[in-house]
């Protein structure tokens, strides 16, 4: 089954957590702290498979976790690194966040791997937190959590020439004549319900690849036919080489299926229609194809035209030929350039306001925003020195003054997540 297009949920891998513990040796005057840190959580990564050419592995794993990293132990002991997870894609995978509608990666390159969601660092043990002036610190962190998405993971087809055109022009005749590609072939529309992809070689000794891209009828960019579901795989092409049945024998004007053709190209998406296009002209081998070609040529002056026949294998290798030189001229540009692909750095560690401050109608204060939030989570509330810190880093935030600015009095409930307290001065 060729599937190349999913929606699944990612989770990292959280921190292992830290741990408090003291040493106790009966010859060790005044032992001090002696707690690990937690591991870090498992990645997750994805990384190019050339065997793969679908994403049905995918399909019905609706949600990839990580795994946590191990808990820090006494003795000073850290937890173990959670292995990181590898998740296999076939090249060509563009994978996007449907939270932001930013691009995560492009695996378009052999053996090419990118962190999609990073697991979460471990929490430090209560040795990491001994200072001069608090030698026996009695408290530790929990672990980071780990990154969470949802995803669009889509396949879109690393090939040089795309042949386009409405259903039984001969696309796939052309590509099971010019490559090793066997596509099915019969006389009816839609006989092939996936792209197929075959390498051509040309009379200079280059090769390229080229797609035959199935389903495409007027309204493909809407949903219509198959169209929407392929059109993604023009995409990464380099020229489009349009296939018109020449001699009109389904009863259709050549000329308004090339129009028809093109305008569904730029409905899907305005710089298919920028890439080079050449057409072929099929089926001339037929009655009244000579005639529409004049007709067509006078409507379409500024394109290359190539009469071929693909039923008898004429005039292909001059069209193969000729596609080998254009890719010659062409710069092999990425579907993506860095603007549009997310910084995974830039993107954890994005500037923002560090929390915000809401009242709500019952007079309760909500203080949120990612960086507050990260702290009370990893924050472990177990000990009266422990809640000691986490209030004074929210007032280190600048927390405190804020809700003074705000209006909040003494005794006014406060809550971050789930957890309640009460405004103090």
């Amino acid at each position: 089954m060729f599937v190349d297009e999913v929606e699944i949920r990612v989770e990292a891998g959280n921190g292992g957590d830290g741990c408090t513990a003291f040493r106790r040796e009966k010859y060790v005057e005044m032992g001090g702290p002696y707690g690990g840190n937690g591991g870090r959580g498992s990645d997750i990564i994805f990384k190019v498979d050339e065997g793969l050419h679908t994403l049905l592995d995918l399909r019905y794993q609706k949600t990839i976790k990580g795994q946590k990293g191990e808990n820090g132990k006494g003795k000073n002991q850290h937890g173990a690194y959670a292995e990181n997870l590898i998740v296999k894609v076939p090249l060509g995978t563009v994978v996007t966040d449907l939270d932001t509608g930013l691009v995560i990666a492009d695996l378009s390159k052999k053996d090419q791997e990118e962190v999609i969601a990073k697991g979460g660092r471990g929490g430090r043990g209560n040795t990491a937190f001994k200072t001069q002036t608090n030698t026996a610190p009695d408290y530790s962190e929990k672990g980071e959590e780990g990154e969470k998405k949802n995803l669009k993971v889509e396949v879109k087809m690393l090939a040089d020439v795309g042949l386009v055109g409405l259903p039984s022009v001969g696309k796939s005749t052309i590509i099971s004549c010019v490559s090793r590609s066997k596509p099915k072939i019969a006389a009816y529309h839609f006989t092939t319900l996936t792209p197929n992809l075959g390498v051509v070689k040309a009379s200079s000794g280059q090769s390229f690849v080229l797609a035959d891209l199935p389903g495409l009828i007027e309204g493909a960019s809407l949903g219509e036919g198959l169209g929407d579901k392929f059109l993604r795989h023009i995409e990464r092409t380099r020229v489009i080489a349009h296939v018109i049945d020449m001699a009109g024998s389904e009863m259709r004007d050549p000329y308004e299926d090339y129009v028809l053709i093109n305008n569904e190209l730029k409905a899907f998406n305005e710089k298919l229609i920028e890439k080079p296009q050449i057409i072929i002209a099929n089926k001339m081998d037929l009655p009244e194809a000579k005639e529409n070609l004049e007709e067509f040529k006078k409507k379409v002056p500024d394109v290359e035209i190539f009469e071929v026949s693909a039923a008898t294998n004429q005039g292909l290798q001059k069209v193969v030929d000729r596609l080998a030189e254009l890719l010659d001229e062409i710069p092999q540009n990425p579907l993506y350039d860095e603007s549009q692909i997310e910084s995974h750095v830039l993107y954890k560690f994005k500037k923002e306001e560090p929390f915000t401050i809401t009242k709500e109608d019952d007079g309760l204060w909500v203080i949120s925003g990612q960086e507050v939030e990260r702290i009370f989570k990893m924050t472990k509330l177990s000990s009266e020195e422990a809640i000691y810190r986490f209030a004074k880093k929210l007032r280190k935030m600048g927390i405190d003054d804020r809700l003074q600015e705000l209006g909040a009095e003494v005794g006014d409930q406060v809550r971050i997540l789930d957890f309640y307290f009460d405004y103090k001065d």
